[in-house]
């Protein structure tokens, strides 16, 4: 519907461009008409200077009729050249106006269609999807940093128990002592024993 319309708007604007050249046209025909005038209305001046000095006042003053006669002819020109350049200057404002109506028309068909498309249910959706994204980016980031492989079925019991297994008593209490303590309370080894002079021989190298 709209497609009509503008064809509509641009067929009224060539109606109003055609009658502009028209007028360009008569206007120019009109001007040349003039010059025409103004020259046999100088070469009657002439002639009425000629037959001043001959004495020949009849052909004097037919000259001077015909002068005047010119002179009311380029006066009739001289109007209807200004009602051609009235007429020209309203066509002018007229296709201003419509050639503004119709980018108005244009802009404000644009402007509904957008809201048409953008409504508050398109923004919510667009807003869903959004969210939507974003749970999913969560997720795999979550996916990617949970453990994998053995480290990811090992039971915490078992690993406990395991650890209370290889200390033992003495190392469980000292694992609750202060540092200094339980570096004082280290298991001492006999002397005199082989496995005490092994040991010894260790801790000296």
């Amino acid at each position: 519907m709209d497609f009509i319309k503008r064809i509509i708007w641009k067929r009224q604007l060539t109606k109003v461009l055609n009658p502009m050249d028209k007028l360009n046209a008569t206007l120019e025909m009109l001007e040349k008409k003039e010059k025409v005038l103004i020259k046999k209305a100088s070469q009657e001046v002439e002639k009425v200077k000629e037959f001043s000095r001959a004495n020949n006042k009849r052909a004097a003053i037919q000259c001077l009729k015909r002068k005047r006669l010119y002179e009311q002819k380029i006066e009739q020109l001289r109007s209807f050249q200004h009602r051609i350049q009235d007429q020209m200057i309203m066509l002018e404002g007229a296709k201003a106006t419509t050639e503004t109506v119709d980018a108005l028309r244009t802009g404000a068909a644009a402007m509904k269609a957008m809201q048409k498309a953008k409504n508050i249910n398109y923004v919510n959706n667009i807003m869903e999807k959004i969210n939507e994204q974003n749970e999913t980016v969560k997720r795999m980031q979550e996916a990617v940093s949970a453990p994998s492989g053995a480290a990811a079925v090992v039971d915490e019991d078992e690993l406990e128990a395991e650890l209370e297994e290889l200390k033992g008593p003495e190392f469980k209490e000292q694992l609750l002592l202060p540092a200094a303590t339980a570096s004082a309370a280290a298991p001492r080894v006999p002397q005199g024993t082989d496995k005490g002079d092994e040991l010894a021989d260790e801790m000296a190298f």
